[in-house]
């Protein structure tokens, strides 16, 4: 497989949702493939408005930069080399977990954007979506 496609999509949302439901927290899931075209978009009942566009910025940080958003926040700090990324491509870039790309064969071939929570809880329902993608 090289390319994601809509049944992918719909397991990582699924496998997402789970995770969120059994933490309690209401989630927006946001997948896109590698020209971060969104393939699949879920907002849970409850779930922030914001958090709409943040989970697709999410993931158009994670495969436009083939990095998850962690990663990002890291490396845009003051004094380190991509300082000020976030402030780039009219401002979808974001620089706090919940974006994590999508690998095969470790070419990202899409990402999955989590947001509703604490960064923390978005990371661990947009890993369980990974893992979801990796084990199907």
């Amino acid at each position: 497989m090289t390319k994601l496609t809509l049944d992918d999509s719909k397991e990582i949302v699924s496998a997402a949702e789970a995770r969120a439901e059994e933490m309690g927290v209401p989630m927006c899931i946001a997948v896109m493939d590698d020209g971060a075209n969104l393939v699949a978009f879920h907002r849970m009942d409850g779930a922030l408005l914001a958090s709409i566009d943040i989970a697709q910025n999410k993931a158009y940080t994670a495969v436009s930069l083939e990095m998850d958003t962690e990663t990002v926040w890291e490396v845009s700090q003051p004094g380190e080399s991509l300082y000020g990324l976030g402030g780039t491509n009219d401002g979808r870039i974001v620089t706090f977990g919940g974006g994590l790309p999508l690998e095969v064969d470790g070419t990202v071939v899409g990402a999955v954007g989590v947001s509703g929570g604490s960064a923390e809880e978005d990371v661990t329902v947009a890993s369980a979506a990974v893992e979801a993608f990796e084990s199907g």
